[in-house]
C-alpha cells in the first residue's frame, strides 16, 4: 500500500519531516518495483536519513518545497 505525508508506517512517526518526505517517496518507489512493505520500509528509512545527512542545504530546500508523496504517484521501474 502506497503511502503519503499523513498516512505512513508507524515507524515514520518520529523522523524530522523532510526525511519522513524522502523515506516515503522511496519506499512508494520501491513498492513499485514489487518490493514487499516489510522490505520497503527499513531500505527507505536508511536511504533517506542517507540522503539527509549529504544532501547540501540547496537540496533540502528544494526537496522541501517540492509537493509531497501521493498514494497515486507514479514510479518508474
Amino acid at each position: 500500500m502506497p503511502w503519503n505525508m499523513k498516512d505512513y508506517p508507524e515507524s515514520l512517526k518520529n523522523f524530522d519531516p523532510l526525511v519522513k518526505k524522502k523515506a516515503i517517496d522511496i519506499a512508494n518507489a520501491l513498492l513499485a518495483q514489487g518490493y514487499s512493505e516489510q522490505q520497503a520500509i527499513p531500505i527507505a528509512t536508511e536511504q533517506a536519513k542517507k540522503w539527509h545527512e549529504h544532501a547540501s542545504e540547496e537540496e533540502l530546500q528544494e526537496f522541501e518545497d517540492a509537493p509531497a508523496p501521493k498514494k497515486s504517484d507514479t514510479h518508474a521501474t
